[in-house]
This record gives structure tokens, C-alpha cells and sequence, in this order.
């Protein structure tokens, strides 16, 4: 008797795009799913600017995250850039990561959940820092409260920080994604430059080293990036609004611009795994935020 000839199961692939308001864990999460940091995380709302993709590869699947900036009312053009790259993942999703947290009232931003709860595409709502509970009673009702704002989500309780329950959703993603050829190269972890890394980390180190307005003012851009076999040779501008802020940034002495150099170095030569020479200076560029010249220069604005 001949032997049954089945169809090969088919490639499967899929953009899988996670949204959420600010400092809910979005970038946290994005970075354990892919398995790499891609994404530069602090406490800070507002740490994500861009849409950043990582890229997940086996021979079965290609997942494509892409991690948003958090949902917010725009004060100026580079946050109303930022909302455009939230909406825009709505419009491009195979499947829709909704982040939240355990502190989250689900009324807040309630445009933008109005129209996650009419995605067609299927919608996982993540409930992340469920570390910080005390106990399954609380949890009930959160998951319950979500449950009547979004009927059609699946819920996945999660600790993005201590890797509870993400294997489970990453289970779930891949049941769901389509059939389809990769999207991009096998061998590829995200669509950005190395430069574009270089400028988030770099950006991350202000976010943690300053306070209120000063690393919200403030933009990386990388004028040389020399690279040769054992290291990389950077020269980089960082940006801000005033002189006084200028001042602040550098420090006395040149104090603080030299450890915000120093711990980038150090983050970078993990990142690339080569020895790196930085040169960081400060430039003024006064009310950039508000340029479409200047946001478009940095990338916000195609």
C-alpha cells in the first residue's frame, strides 16, 4: 500500500504589535519575548519614542514584535509623531499585545481602547507587574474588570520582570500566527541601523543620570560611526533645547557628560561585542520639539 503524502505544514509568520499607555512594562516585555534588548528600559514614562521591531526567527515561524511609545494626549509635534506610531500599529497588526498593568484604570486613554476593543485581528490583553499583588483575590478582579472593557481579549496575567507566565503568551502568539513566508532575512533581530541602538542607548543613560525636564529635551544623533574589526569608533551629538539646559547636561567640569559617556561606552561593548571609542558633545537646538524640520531630521517624521 502506498504511503499517505501529506502537505508540509506551512511557514508561519506575522507582526505581532504591542501597545499600551506610558510605564506600563511595554519595552520590558518586548525585550523578554525577543530575547535580546532591543528596547531601553527605565522607570520613566515616555522612555520609548519609536517604533522599534525585534525579530524573532525558527524554521517554523518569524515573529515580528514591534514595541510602541505609550498612548498619550500630544503637548507637542514630537509626541503627536510618537501617538502616530501607536495608531499605526493598530492598522498593521497580525496580532495586537494590549499592555497594561495592576495600577491602571482601563478608562484612561479611553479613545484608544475603544478602538482596541474593535480590532478584527485577535487582541491579547497582558496584565503586567502582577508581582506587586498580594494576592489571587486581587488579581480576580482586575482580570474581571478587564474582562467587561474588552469581551473579545484573551488575558495573560504576567511578570515581565521575573519572566512569570510569558512563555505561555509567547505559546499563544505563535497558535496564532498566520500562514506566511518571513518578512525579513532569517538571520535578522530588528529593521533598525546599528546607529539607531547607539542613539538609544546613549538616550537611556540621560534618562537615568537627569531629572524632570532635562532628558525630555533632550535628541542623540550619531555623526561617525567608524567600524573595524575589534572596535568601533563613535562620534555622537546630543541636542537640547537651551543653553541652560546645555550646562546642566554637561555638568561641572564636564562631570556628568563624562559618566553619561562612560556607562554608555560600557552598554555599548556588550551591545556590539567590540571595543568602543566615544566622543559625545552638546549642541543647542533651540525648541526642536516643536520643528518639523528638526523631527524629521531625527527620524520621526518620514
Amino acid at each position: 500500500m502506498a504511503e499517505e503524502i501529506t502537505p508540509a505544514t506551512p511557514h508561519r509568520a506575522g507582526f505581532v504589535n504591542i501597545v499600551g499607555n506610558p510605564n506600563v512594562g511595554k519595552s520590558t516585555l518586548m525585550n523578554d519575548l525577543v530575547g535580546e534588548r532591543i528596547s531601553i528600559i527605565t522607570s520613566k514614562a515616555q522612555t520609548t519614542r519609536h517604533r522599534i521591531m525585534g525579530i524573532v526567527n525558527t524554521p517554523e515561524y518569524q515573529i515580528v514584535y514591534s514595541d510602541t511609545p505609550g498612548v498619550l494626549k500630544p503637548k507637542y509635534k514630537l509626541q503627536e509623531s510618537m501617538l502616530e506610531f501607536s495608531e499605526g500599529a493598530l492598522t498593521d497588526a497580525d496580532i495586537l499585545l494590549y499592555v497594561t498593568d495592576v495600577v491602571e484604570d482601563p478608562e484612561k486613554n479611553k479613545d484608544f481602547l475603544d478602538r482596541v476593543a474593535k480590532e478584527k485581528v485577535p487582541v491579547l490583553l497582558v496584565i503586567n507587574k502582577i508581582d506587586l499583588l498580594k494576592g489571587n483575590d486581587d488579581l480576580e478582579k482586575i482580570v474581571d474588570r478587564w474582562h467587561r472593557r474588552l469581551p473579545n481579549a484573551e488575558i495573560f496575567p504576567t511578570s515581565a520582570t521575573e519572566h512569570f507566565n510569558i512563555d505561555n503568551l509567547k505559546a499563544r502568539i505563535v497558535e496564532l500566527l498566520p500562514p506566511s513566508p518571513p518578512f525579513f532575512g532569517k538571520d535578522a533581530l530588528t529593521d533598525k541601523p546599528a546607529r539607531f541602538f547607539v542613539t538609544e542607548i546613549i538616550r537611556e543613560k540621560l534618562l537615568l543620570n537627569y531629572d524632570k525636564e532635562i532628558p525630555y529635551s533632550t535628541e542623540v544623533l550619531v555623526e561617525k560611526f567608524e567600524e573595524k574589526e575589534r572596535a568601533i569608533h563613535i562620534m555622537a551629538v546630543i541636542y537640547v533645547e537651551r543653553d541652560s539646559q546645555k550646562g546642566i547636561l554637561i555638568g561641572k567640569g564636564g562631570e556628568k557628560i563624562k559618566r553619561v559617556g562612560i556607562e554608555a561606552r560600557e552598554d555599548l561593548e556588550r551591545f556590539f561585542d567590540k571595543k568602543i571609542y566615544l566622543e559625545l558633545f552638546v549642541k543647542v537646538e533651540k525648541d526642536w520639539r516643536n520643528r518639523e524640520n528638526k523631527l524629521r531630521a531625527f527620524g520621526y517624521i518620514e
